[in-house]
């Protein structure tokens, strides 16, 4: 891991010393998951879910926060399994999908979900034209339950793509009343009113979290980190973690450490782990 800074330094060795009230919360693609071209094809890293668990040992919690669905993120992360381990060791794993409107932990083992936003069925139908004016009429299509997102990835020219789409797909969301997130070469469309920093905020009340950790990848995460940081701001220990890559660097000047993607998150929460115990013992 690479630190930005000697404060970013000092804020781990706080984070360190508050492990056993901190909660770790981490984002799916990108950080657990390596990204790839089909979004149904991403796997948790197969290391994952051993450091999970041996993590939880000593936090507080630990929270995954992804804009996927939450059944989807359970299935693909194989997460049931490690929250019923990390159950096993007397913690708990609670998951937020599609931002923070989906909600489910370890303990109480259903998602709960509300209804799709209005304006999102209208949207879809409408998306199409805006795909072929856009001249990306193969981008692909996911349909998310409670959101829709544009996945230039598969294309040819998929960054110039994603340019093209970005202000055609703003403006018919904007008509519907919906909101637009763009990430790493995709384009999600979904309902205002809920973003990762709330479901921050969420966590630290409900769990009273003593300590915040945060790692994410793109600008999905940028709200996580905002809200994070207004943590720091009020004088909670707090660790901000880039998971670095080539495609996306918005999160870097933000972040007290930097790691290169999930290999390097894993490593980090080793690390924390390691020292958190040393520390205890």
């Amino acid at each position: 891991m690479e630190f930005t800074s000697g404060e970013g330094e000092r804020k781990y060795a706080a984070l360190v010393r508050a492990a056993a009230e901190a909660v770790v919360g981490l984002d799916f693609d990108g950080t657990l998951s390596p990204i790839v071209d089909d979004p149904d094809e991403a796997r948790i890293h197969p290391d994952a879910s051993d450091v999970l668990v041996d993590l939880a040992e000593q936090v507080n919690a630990i929270a995954v926060v992804t804009g996927r669905p939450a059944r989807q993120a359970l299935d693909l992360g194989g997460l049931e399994d490690v929250g019923r381990a990390i159950g096993d060791a007397g913690k708990e794993l609670y998951l937020f999908g599609q931002y923070g409107n989906e909600r489910w932990s370890s303990t109480n083992r259903r998602v709960i979900s509300p209804r799709p936003p209005p304006g999102l069925a209208a949207f879809e139908r409408d998306l199409p034209r805006t795909l072929r004016l856009a001249d990306a009429a193969d981008a692909f299509v996911e349909d998310k339950g409670l959101a829709v997102a544009v996945h230039t990835r598969r294309l040819a020219d998929r960054e110039s793509a994603f340019e093209r789409l970005l202000p055609a797909v703003r403006e018919l969301a904007k008509q519907h009343g919906l909101i637009v997130e763009p990430g790493r070469n995709v384009i999600e469309i979904r309902s205002a009113g809920m973003h990762k920093g709330l479901a921050v905020e969420t966590i630290v009340a409900e769990l009273q979290a003593g300590a915040f950790m945060f790692a994410g990848d793109d600008l999905g995460d940028l709200e996580a980190f905002e809200a994070v940081r207004a943590l720091d701001r009020a004088g909670m220990p707090t660790l901000l973690v880039c998971s670095a890559s080539t495609e996306e660097s918005a999160l870097i000047d933000l972040s007290d450490v930097v790691v290169k993607g999930p290999e390097g998150v894993l490593d980090l929460l080793r690390q924390l782990t390691a020292d958190a115990r040393e520390l205890r013992a």
